[in-house]
């Protein structure tokens, strides 16, 4: 059973795939001139942060289910399903950027929790990109540190 079918919330309708490339080129708009650099260790805390070559990180623009307990103040899931979820979508991260050739494609200011938001290529596949197809993100589109849109709620289906 693929991520769409476990998760309905991101069946690739037209809608969200008409949403998604919106918050890609918007991405792409307002990020800043970066000279991508190649990026050698990674290690996924969940689908959409970790440390790269040492470095805290968050990928922009796009959310994963949390890996926290259930009702952790910092990183929680809000149920338990989420916490599945976010095991998942942390697996497919490490699944798709294992051996690859990783390139961090742009940079901005770090988010409320000091990490800094990235783009990330594997292999020159935007990640992001991968896990939103995929079905393990979820578009949450920011402009600086402001979010456009609510965080996606991964208990609600």
């Amino acid at each position: 059973m693929g991520p769409s079918a476990r998760i309905p919330y991101l069946r690739h309708d037209r809608r969200m795939q008409c949403i998604t490339i919106a918050i890609i080129a918007l991405g792409a708009c307002s990020a800043q001139t970066y000279e991508p650099k190649l990026a050698h260790t990674i290690y996924w805390s969940d689908g959409d942060s970790g440390r790269i070559d040492g470095l805290e990180f968050r990928l922009a623009d796009v959310d994963a289910p949390e890996t926290g307990g259930v009702g952790a103040a910092i990183g929680g899931a809000e149920c338990e399903r989420e916490r599945e979820l976010g095991f998942e979508a942390k697996a497919f991260m490490v699944e798709l950027t294992k051996d690859a050739e990783l390139v961090i494609t742009s940079r901005e200011a770090p988010d409320r929790f000091g990490r800094v938001v990235l783009s990330l290529s594997a292999d020159e596949e935007d990640v992001a990109r991968s896990g939103l197809d995929a079905g393990y993100l979820a578009p949450w589109p920011h402009d600086g540190s402001q979010a456009l849109l609510e965080k996606p709620s991964w208990c609600d289906h």
